[in-house]
């Protein structure tokens, strides 16, 4: 056996690397929508789109660009990246890992600076409108190239390695709403703000393929630095379709609810002053993307219950009773439930809940499923879970307009 110190550095050096390609696959993805405001901006009247990032203009009439951008930016979202990832998941034996991964990595970098270059040349609604969607299209089809052949390559290793990229993907939400309050309490322009936020995701997403480039080799000798003397466990090949369920439901109840409906919560504090202007980016998208990250990374030091408890499956299909519990909160406006929980304290207690459970049951899933099937299946049985994964967020983003119309 080797130093134990060496095994010790070469094992966190690759979880640092599997943190920050982790964090490479959502950040992207994550300042596309914090900057919604500047896209949305760009789609206005010309007298209307110059403003700061916490201005509105009062009275406008929104173009019908402007008004279907949201929905048809999730639509061209949620759609390819669940026909990559299913794609993936049993094309991945005929494409070679590392073409997957670094033509990813380099294809979404190239797209950011485009975007990032764009943001100071001036162009007409309708074209601005049909490259931002083209956009959006391939980052989210080479993302999900990109999560599915992570997840399938931390599959061939021992489950703590799944953990480094779900606890990236949970920091790549909390950077980019800690970067939408610094921008709203900057009030700084728009552009200047969304030209900053993309540039940051280039240097990240640059960062993410220096690290995969020296992946190979610290793998290689993390496999050497393991004692041929000592058994590996052998775990029987068992039906993984259980955690794939679970994971996605878990992430079908996330999306459903946030921020469909959380986003629309208003303080019940009134004249609360700059409470009421930061309620929802902080007690909404910073809380939840820093308690979701939280349960991510608690998977390093605990993973209970067993992967093959059946108090997984149970804990996550219990969390279905955070979409009532949210609708009855204080949602604005609303047209048929009434208001149970107006206090913003309850709001913010079912947020901590919600997206812990999210982040922790969720990862567990995700690290249990290739860890259910013979070795030789596990890259597919961690691609297979990340298909699950996408299909969890958009059957979420689909329900989430039934759950929005029921409040």
């Amino acid at each position: 056996c080797l130093n134990p110190v060496f095994i010790h550095c070469r094992f966190m050096g690759v979880w640092l690397i599997f943190f920050l390609l982790g964090l490479g696959t959502l950040l992207p993805w994550n300042f596309f929508m914090t900057a919604t405001m500047y896209f949305t901006s760009r789609l206005k009247k010309p007298s209307l789109d110059s403003f700061s990032a916490n201005q509105t203009v009062a009275g406008e009439e929104r173009s019908i660009l402007e008004a279907k951008f949201n929905n048809v930016m999730t639509l061209c979202a949620m759609v390819p990246l669940l026909i990559c990832t299913y794609l993936n998941s049993f094309l991945h034996s005929r494409i070679p890992q590392r073409l997957r991964v670094m033509g990813s990595l380099i294809i979404i970098m190239a797209v950011f600076m485009v975007t990032a270059v764009l943001v100071k040349v001036q162009m007409d609604p309708l074209p601005f409108f049909i490259v931002t969607m083209v956009k959006i299209i391939i980052i989210n089809s080479f993302g999900a190239i990109l999560q599915g052949s992570l997840f399938g390559m931390a599959g061939l290793l021992p489950a703590s390695y799944t953990t480094p990229i779900m606890s990236g993907q949970g920091l790549a939400g909390t950077f980019a709403a800690f970067a939408m309050i610094c921008a709203i309490a900057s009030g700084s322009e728009l552009q200047d703000a969304a030209f900053g936020y993309f540039i940051t995701a280039c240097v990240v997403i640059f960062v993410s393929i220096l690290s995969y480039i020296m992946l190979p080799k610290l793998v290689t000798h993390l496999e050497l630095a393991i004692c041929p003397n000592v058994p590996l466990e052998v775990t029987p090949a068992d039906d993984i379709w259980p955690l794939a369920l679970s994971v996605c439901f878990a992430f079908t109840v996330t999306i459903g609810t946030f921020p469909a409906i959380t986003a629309d919560t208003k303080s019940s504090i009134t004249d609360a002053g700059a409470w009421e202007f930061y309620f929802i980016p902080v007690s909404c998208f910073l809380l939840f993307n820093l308690c979701d990250w939280g349960g991510r990374s608690l998977t390093a030091i605990s993973m209970w219950p067993g992967k093959d408890s059946r108090l997984l499956p149970l804990l996550i299909a219990a969390r279905v009773i955070f979409v009532p519990l949210f609708m009855l909160c204080n949602v604005q406006p609303r047209f048929h439930l009434p208001v149970f929980f107006v206090h913003d304290g309850w709001f913010i207690a079912f947020m901590v809940l919600f997206a812990f459970s999210n982040g922790y049951l969720a990862s567990l899933c995700m690290c249990f499923g290739p860890k259910k099937v013979l070795p030789h299946e596990a890259e597919t049985a961690g691609a297979v879970m990340a298909f699950f994964l996408s299909l969890g967020l958009a059957l979420g983003a689909a329900l989430s307009f039934l759950f929005r119309t029921l409040v």
